[in-house]
């Protein structure tokens, strides 16, 4: 089963090389154990753009789609056979990344 890891960040700054350099450990750490699928970080949201295309006309704009202290910073693709397996490693990537996260599961 996939399971999306999310980064909730909700701190000034973003990650210290301390955890950065977590961060690759752990990454070597699934490749190694067979759980790596895909990872990704993301900019801040100031640099998004939302599209809302389900009227007439496709309706751009700048910013992100929700105001808030909190924002999705980065996230895992993780293959793991139960949802246990799943909040283990979320719980080590919280911990080498310093931040919270959400897992959901794929349908």
């Amino acid at each position: 089963m996939q399971y999306l890891i999310s980064v909730i960040h909700d701190q000034a700054g973003l990650a210290t090389p301390d955890e950065d350099a977590a961060i690759d450990v752990f990454n070597d750490r699934l490749r190694t154990e067979g759980h790596w699928v895909f990872a990704g970080g993301l900019a801040s949201p100031d640099t998004a753009t939302v599209i809302d295309n389900r009227g007439a006309e496709a309706l751009v704009t700048d910013g992100p789609f929700v105001e808030s202290k909190e924002y999705l910073a980065g996230f895992w693709i993780i293959e793991a056979p139960d949802l246990d397996v799943a909040l283990k490693l979320a719980a080590e990537g919280s911990k080498a990344c310093n931040r919270k996260i959400e897992v959901r599961p794929f349908l």
